[in-house]
């Protein structure tokens, strides 16, 4: 088997997500694995945990739950792409980056006289070049030949390729921030446009509400938060009168959560109407309702300055997407708008049946954002797997870009090698 042979069957996909790591070869198929893009930091001054048999500072992957402490402590549980970029000096970020790697790769053993996997990562498309550096030296420290080279791509980029699209624009939408990627072949990078705000922000919206309904001893869990917001949560077509219906009819909008193998059971009657405002504050978070919980205590999303990049906090979805495309040539810009395609978690939203004169879900209201501006021919899609079309994008680019291609820095692409 010559080096082209060998390296399409063993690709192996990382997408760094800013909540959740998808991670594994081209051998799965259409569907990798999936963990918490996140470490937990032991406290070994316990003798408790030498008597356990634990002799690790750091924990990640699946097991990571039975560590966990009381809710006070959970400071050192860290999520290290929280906002898809890393600090150059977070130690401790940089550190579940490099475990989560190695977590990823030992997962899926090579055979002992294999050179190990061509490995393809993807990170944002606002990522510093000092992050592709940093990455690159984790692999260089995994020990074991696990490793034969490496590549990195932004994740706007593996959405296109994974879609086959070559000039479209690309919202990504994570746990962490919202990225707008107009692709002419190659992301325009020039016109990317980032939003500080992501599934993250409407789970804190989701928190003030059930702190509201009187469940305040369960909002400080994320991931139940997270939980609730993702069985209950609606985009509405329009704020207002999606609010006036629900109050008027809270028995049509009642909704009830039930979390398996607890007591745990949560139930929006009266405040069923508040189900609309997590969708809403997504694609626009400036609606007077929000103010009240500004007042109240919870964070507005801020403009955020990381590297040469601001990402803005207030900013609608649509404005901002315009924004963007109108960054690129004239020429190309309708081109952009017939490809809009919507990716990440951040956008699955459903849309029950009986509330669909109200409820949408997420290419109806960007469609309905972006047609407000007057622009004709606009054309919006899902990705047809939204949480898994990164991951999907660099199977295949690894796929077809050639062994023998190598990493450029002055482009930012080929690939660079890791293995002996």
């Amino acid at each position: 088997m010559n080096i082209e042979e060998y390296k399409r069957s063993h690709i192996f996909g990382m997408d760094y997500g800013t909540s959740m790591f998808k991670y594994g070869p081209i051998t799965l198929g259409e569907y990798p694995e999936i963990v918490e893009n996140r470490g937990y930091f032991i406290d070994r001054k316990s003798i408790v945990y030498r008597l356990m048999g634990v002799d690790r500072d750091i924990v990640v992957g699946e097991e990571l739950p039975t560590y966990l402490e009381s809710k006070e402590d959970l400071s050192k549980l860290i999520y290290p792409m929280k906002n898809g970029v890393v600090e150059r000096g977070d130690g401790r970020a940089w550190r579940v980056v490099e475990e989560i790697t190695r977590y990823g790769l030992q997962n899926f053993p090579l055979p002992e006289d294999e050179m190990g996997y061509f490995l393809v990562a993807s990170i944002s498309a606002v990522s510093p070049r000092y992050m592709y550096e940093r990455i690159f030296d984790i692999f260089r420290k995994i020990e074991g030949g696990w490793i034969h080279s490496a590549t990195i791509i932004p994740q706007p980029l593996a959405v296109a390729i994974s879609h086959k699209i070559p000039t479209c624009t690309v919202i990504e939408s994570g746990h962490g921030n919202t990225q707008i990627c107009p692709i002419s072949r190659y992301p325009i990078r020039g016109a990317i446009f980032a939003l500080n705000r992501g599934g993250s922000d409407a789970n804190s919206l989701m928190a003030e509400i059930l702190k509201d309904a009187g469940y305040g001893d369960l909002a400080q869990e994320e991931n139940l938060v997270r939980r609730v917001k993702e069985e209950v949560g609606l985009i509405p077509r329009n704020l207002d009168e999606a609010i006036e219906f629900a109050k008027g009819n809270p028995e049509k909008v009642r909704a009830e959560v039930k979390i398996p193998d607890t007591r745990i059971r949560i139930v929006l009657e009266e405040e069923a109407w508040t189900r609309f405002l997590p969708g809403e504050y997504i694609f626009n978070p400036n609606h007077e309702i929000f103010e009240s919980y500004f007042r109240r205590g919870m964070s507005r999303p801020r403009n955020l300055r990381i590297g040469n990049v601001t990402f803005e906090g207030m900013k609608s979805l649509g404005d901002a997407v315009a924004e963007s495309i109108e960054r690129c040539p004239v020429e190309i810009q309708p081109n952009l708008y017939k490809n809009i395609l919507l990716s990440g978690g951040n956008f699955s939203w459903k849309a029950p049946e009986g509330l669909k004169p109200y409820a949408v879900d997420a290419v109806e209201k960007m469609s309905i954002q972006l047609s407000e501006f007057g622009i004709e021919g606009i054309q919006v899609f899902m990705s047809s797997s939204p949480q898994f079309s990164v991951w999907r994008g660099c199977v295949l680019y690894g796929y077809a870009v050639p062994a023998d291609y190598e990493w450029s820095w002055e482009i930012m692409e080929g690939w660079m090698k890791i293995g002996t």
